[in-house]
């Protein structure tokens, strides 16, 4: 009998720990959420597959939410994911004014988050030390597309006479801090380099391809003639550019000067399409905002927060915190600079494309 007893206490100590085992193991799985404004964009798109592969290399539970385009659907799925036991965060917001309350329901959680693509304010940062930007500074990239289009017609001087430019150009949400600072990143540089700057027309198209091709083809029936250059803040709008272009016959098939079309059409992203679209000599130039670049950085801080606590002074995908201050939000302020990521753009010409296909 006293036997039998031993036996029993021993299997039972023996299945205590290895419940407390899976109870270890169980605690131990690292949950990040990510919230991203909306599917239907490539870059964005193009980043949520990194985030899902790298959270796949790294064993991570990752629950990814698209708001599709509403800022109320993603506060919702903040709130949803925070009851869920989620604290550390990798967020795409759908609106820079929105990111302060989100900063502080996931304090309120005990949690950090990682925010980019769109900016967070400044006041979001300073809800506290565990709140990042892993991001790219957009004046830089109309900042590049100024460079690209001085680079082409300092080579065809003849097509833009006096240095005066005559501009179709593509803006994406209004509003929008990107479509703010690449506008301005653009014409300031164009104007520091001697250019007078006419827009024939601008207008929004929303990041769409579709919405651009039809926008184009109304302008190119009122403006044909009258411009000289063709600008869209995204690849997919200049995307749709080009197809206008082409279905309205401003093609001269000669590839000499880096375009089959009869006018440079340049944009930003460097998504596949964009860059298949010169490998046809159709799109003219674009300018890489790093997808795996911003969603890598992004996903490093979130995972440090996530399993050491911080990730305050961390070097993450390469790239160490801010020191100087810039004069784009939220990295124009000192007192948050040193959790801003500042992920470089890249201009993309035909010098260059080939090494991102």
């Amino acid at each position: 009998m006293k036997k039998t007893v031993a036996i029993l206490l021993v299997l039972a100590l023996v299945c205590t720990g290895i419940f407390a085992q899976g109870s270890s193991e169980s605690s131990s799985t690292v949950k990040i959420g990510a919230l991203i404004r909306n599917l239907n964009e490539q870059f964005v798109k193009d980043y949520a597959d990194n985030l899902r592969k790298l959270a796949a290399d790294q064993g991570v539970e990752l629950n990814l939410q698209d708001a599709q385009g509403d800022v109320a659907r993603q506060l919702d799925q903040l709130n949803t994911l925070i009851t869920q036991g989620y604290k550390y965060f990798v967020i795409i917001p759908q609106d820079t004014s929105a990111t302060e309350q989100m900063a502080q329901q996931i304090k309120a959680a005990g949690g950090g988050a990682a925010f980019s693509n769109i900016q967070p304010s400044v006041d979001a940062l300073k809800v506290g030390k565990n709140f990042y930007l892993a991001s790219s500074p957009e004046l830089v990239a109309g900042q590049y597309q100024a460079q690209i289009v001085d680079e082409y017609f300092t080579k065809y001087p003849e097509k833009a006479p006096g240095k005066v430019l005559n501009i179709l150009y593509l803006e994406g949400q209004l509003g929008h801090p990107a479509q703010i600072s690449r506008e301005a990143g653009f014409i300031d540089t164009l104007k520091s380099l001697g250019y007078t700057v006419n827009f024939i027309a601008k207008d929004t198209a929303d990041w769409s391809p579709d919405k651009a091709q039809e926008k184009m083809d109304t302008w190119l029936a009122a403006h044909q003639g009258k411009f000289n250059l063709v600008v869209a803040q995204n690849d997919g709008m200049a995307l749709g550019a080009v197809e206008s272009l082409i279905t309205n016959g401003l093609v001269d098939n000669d590839p000499s000067d880096g375009t089959i079309l009869s006018y440079p059409v340049i944009g930003i992203d460097a998504t596949a399409d964009a860059l298949n679209s010169m490998d046809q000599n159709k799109l003219y130039a674009t300018v890489l905002q790093d997808s795996v670049g911003q969603s890598s950085t992004a996903f490093e801080l979130a995972y440090a927060m996530a399993t050491k606590g911080t990730a305050t002074g961390m070097t993450a995908w390469g790239i160490a915190p801010a020191k100087t201050v810039i004069s784009e939000a939220p990295a124009n302020d000192p007192a948050v600079i040193g959790q801003c990521y500042l992920v470089p753009f890249k201009p993309v010409t035909k010098e260059n494309y080939k090494e991102l296909m």
